[in-house]
């Protein structure tokens, strides 16, 4: 074989390695949030996070500021691992225990509310960056108090709905659940889980049933965000759609730090954001880089140890 083949085949052996670590690299995302029933989140992003109409989607820009709502489809604990319950503490189920988005936990009668009723519904799910996962929705129970704090304890022991890679149509993941009997407001609470990764998404959508305990809190009702919002809000939001946002690497580092004793059970051990984004772990990258870099620079000494043989070959 000649230097030159030689060459061009440990280049190639050396070009391999790179290759995986751009893959490695590369972020799975998965962003979105409940659009039927619409979720708290993106009822306030569709009202406008600079000037929201309802009082409640006010109250909670007032609490969070404005770019938790541009940042409306990332709801997320990239290390939850399916410990949803032990990591989110009672009271901050819909901002997930973040604290950027804590305006979403704020008791009222007011929120506004998707109309819903008993029997077979077609939910749907706005995924900006779909993933494979499971979706869990739980209702709170007839005895939920909306003037109070969410707790774990006010939701169904057992969801009404669970689904595994729901079909994608038109950007939104959509399928059926039966929705139980109930009366007057109640919330439906969600959890997609993503099974490539730890990282979930959570949402809280508001919800009437009707009777004498909905009239007396009468609920406007929230709209979607629409596609146009969504791509005009992107030059506002600080979520990487190939990956994660920028805002919240430090929070989501110190998750579990920052719940205390707070939380419902012994914390799992926390990952990085990067954990969430690409399955390994923060020094994935950098070995891959390094085995390459060793790989290239090996290939470069034998090529000139083969150009020195040839050197004396023909001398």
């Amino acid at each position: 074989m000649t230097v030159r083949r030689k060459a061009a085949g440990i280049a190639a052996l050396g070009f391999a390695p790179l290759a995986v670590t751009t893959a490695l690299a590369t972020p799975a995302a998965a962003h979105g949030s409940m659009q039927d029933p619409v979720s708290r989140v993106s009822a306030c992003f569709a009202e406008g996070p600079e000037s929201p109409q309802s009082a409640a989607c006010k109250a909670a820009v007032k609490a969070s500021g404005t770019q938790a709502f541009y940042d409306w489809n990332e709801v997320n604990i990239p290390d939850a691992a399916g410990k949803h319950q032990q990591i989110i503490p009672d009271g901050k189920l819909c901002s997930a225990g973040r604290d950027k988005y804590k305006g979403l936990d704020l008791p009222r009668k007011d929120w506004p509310a998707t109309k819903m009723k008993a029997g077979k519904h077609t939910f749907k799910y706005k995924a900006t960056a779909p993933h494979k996962g499971s979706f869990d929705l739980y209702i709170t129970k007839d005895s939920y108090d909306p003037s109070k704090p969410l707790k774990w304890s006010d939701l169904e022991a057992k969801p009404f709905a669970t689904v595994k890679d729901p079909k994608l149509v038109n950007g939104s993941y959509v399928f059926d659940g039966t929705v139980p009997k109930k009366s007057g407001r109640h919330l439906i609470y969600s959890t997609w889980q993503r099974s490539d990764s730890p990282e979930a998404f959570y949402t809280c959508s508001d919800v009437t049933f009707g009777g004498k305990n909905a009239a007396a809190t009468p609920a406007t009702a929230p709209e979607q965000p629409s596609d146009a919002q969504i791509d005009k809000g992107m030059e506002k939001s600080t979520v990487d759609h190939n990956g994660h946002g920028g805002d919240g690497h430090g929070e989501h580092a110190n998750h579990e730090k920052a719940q205390g004793s707070e939380a419902n059970a012994p914390k799992p051990n926390g990952g990085s954001e990067k954990l969430a984004e690409t399955g390994g772990d923060d020094n994935t990258a950098p070995l891959a880089m390094g085995g390459a870099a060793v790989v290239a620079l090996g290939g470069a000494v034998v090529i000139a140890s083969a150009r020195r043989r040839a050197a004396k070959a023909r001398g």
